[in-house]
């Protein structure tokens, strides 16, 4: 009896201090865990448990998720790096991402994924993006509101059901320092926007376009976004022999001031963002580049309603191009650095989607953006600008089809993040110098005399300039230097 109490106690220490040497619970990011223990409010483990806060280690650091070049709170240029930059992590690409392409079928399937688009999997999902975003050190988020939320049998169903997802993600984002930079509709998956949504032939589908965007408006606010964005994924035609361009460039210019109109009358004080897109799902999309969108708002008096969210990939399907020298290879790099000038030296410089395509593959490939030039060109007109806020740097990106490792959704941002402060600190190192902005200086000296002044006043007749061409005689023109601007580009890479 004696040795059967004995035994018993053994076995209840062993038990006891197993427990406590375990600590806390938590779970791997594996299914088989049952980390939710049932419940309908999803996961409650952990989702990357190998993988620990993402720190600076400096450029000469080996370890692939550590940060090289990005330091959050490292002062450059009078700002922060954190507060030029403002990253956003885009939840339909990083938790939504199936790797699937026109040409083949999904190759990633996370191990907390069910195969279901359950309102359960939905709260597990935002458990994930959550944890995901505190490791990597991203203080925001942008979301479409059936990424976040399954699409219900009804309008009432659909808003049931983002209600309770953006219910939990409002509870994780209490006592945190994450924030929602934007948020949008979904308004070009289902086949009720085949012909397109503010857009479309059919009054019915403009109306539930528009009750669409009312929700995720609401949602936005109550999350405390800082923007809402507008991309109109259908939004253009296929063919103009049936298509009364007239008519929906009015329609899509109502549905944009209702949208503006409700902003106010429910007190939200985000900016409103148009996102700029030659073709694609569509043959031509009417919001082509940024010059297009700028004459549109100008048209239709929505100038002091909307800024646009300059998306890097779509400047490249648009044609818009930067070439530059790069050592002994010449090589174009597809570049957004006009798009972002356009919006800037116009006031509509509101975000931007933080990614680049290829030039060989003639869609929308959604890559990271690890070209150290380009990154420079971008945060060229983001200095020239004096930062983006309230807008920031969404990652609008996706694995590559063949990255299946969950620890490749980390060394992706980490890829994007330290390209992106790479670029910071070439702008840093020319601004320092000085070299560039003299050269572009002197190159238009001659506009800094007093006829010069004249003419940038419009002060300036024909007559006026008639006369002094008789005075001056055949004027000179000196180089423009281009090479020489290329070779001060190339010493700050």
């Amino acid at each position: 009896m004696k040795f059967k109490r004995t035994l018993l106690l053994f076995l209840l220490a062993l038990v006891v201090s197993t427990v406590t040497a375990q600590g806390p619970q938590t779970c791997t990011a594996n299914l088989e865990a049952k980390c939710d223990g049932g419940s309908s409010n999803g996961w409650k483990g952990e989702f990357f448990p190998g993988i620990s806060k993402i720190k600076y280690e400096g450029p000469t650091s080996k370890n692939p998720l550590s940060y090289k070049w990005y330091n959050a709170e490292e002062e450059i240029l009078g700002k922060k790096m954190k507060d030029w930059f403002r990253f956003s992590v885009a939840f339909w690409h990083t938790f939504r991402g199936t790797g699937a392409d026109p040409f083949g079928a999904p190759t990633k399937s996370w191990p907390w994924e069910d195969g279901t688009n359950s309102l359960a999997m939905a709260k597990r999902r935002m458990r994930a993006h959550f944890e995901f975003m505190d490791k990597l050190g991203v203080e925001r988020w942008c979301f479409h509101d059936r990424d976040i939320a399954p699409d219900g049998k009804t309008l009432v169903e659909s808003n049931a059901n983002l209600d309770e997802v953006v219910a939990l993600a409002k509870e994780l984002q209490e006592g945190t320092k994450i924030k929602l930079l934007w948020g949008t509709a979904q308004l070009f998956f289902h086949p009720r926007y085949m012909h397109g949504a503010a857009t479309s032939s059919e009054v019915g589908v403009y109306a539930y376009a528009a009750a669409q965007v009312k929700k995720a408006m609401e949602v936005t606010h109550y999350l405390g976004g800082e923007n809402y964005v507008f991309w109109g994924g259908r939004e253009g035609y296929q063919s103009l022999l049936n298509t009364d361009m007239q008519r929906e460039l009015d329609h899509l210019a109502r549905f944009l001031k209702a949208a503006a109109d409700y902003k106010k009358k429910i007190g939200f004080n985000g900016t409103l963002l148009i996102e700029p897109k030659p073709q694609e799902p569509t043959k031509h999309q009417y919001d082509w580049d940024a010059a297009t969108a700028y004459a549109f708002l100008q048209k239709y008096g929505l100038l002091g309603e909307f800024k646009l969210n300059i998306e890097c990939n779509h400047a490249t399907l648009s044609g818009h191009r930067q070439s530059y020298e790069n050592y002994d290879i010449y090589t174009i790099s597809c570049s957004c650095h006009h798009e972002l000038e356009t919006a800037r030296i116009n006031g509509l410089l509101g975000n931007i989607d933080a990614n680049t395509g290829d030039p060989q593959i003639g869609w929308d490939t959604d890559q990271f953006l690890t070209d150290i030039g380009e990154a420079t060109l971008v945060m060229l007109s983001v200095v020239r600008n004096g930062g983006i806020a309230p807008g920031g740097f969404n990652f609008d990106a996706k694995l590559r089809r063949e990255s299946t490792d969950v620890e490749d959704l980390f060394i992706a941002h980490i890829s994007g993040m330290d390209t992106l402060a790479r670029g910071l600190r070439n702008v840093a190192k020319l601004t320092e110098d000085g070299s560039l902005a003299e050269l572009v200086r002197k190159r238009y000296q001659s506009f800094d005399t007093e006829i010069g002044a004249l003419i940038e006043a419009g002060k300036a007749d024909f007559e006026t300039l008639e006369k002094k061409v008789m005075e001056w005689g055949e004027p000179s023109v000196p180089s423009g230097k281009q090479e020489l601007a290329e070779m001060i580009f190339q010493s700050a890479l």
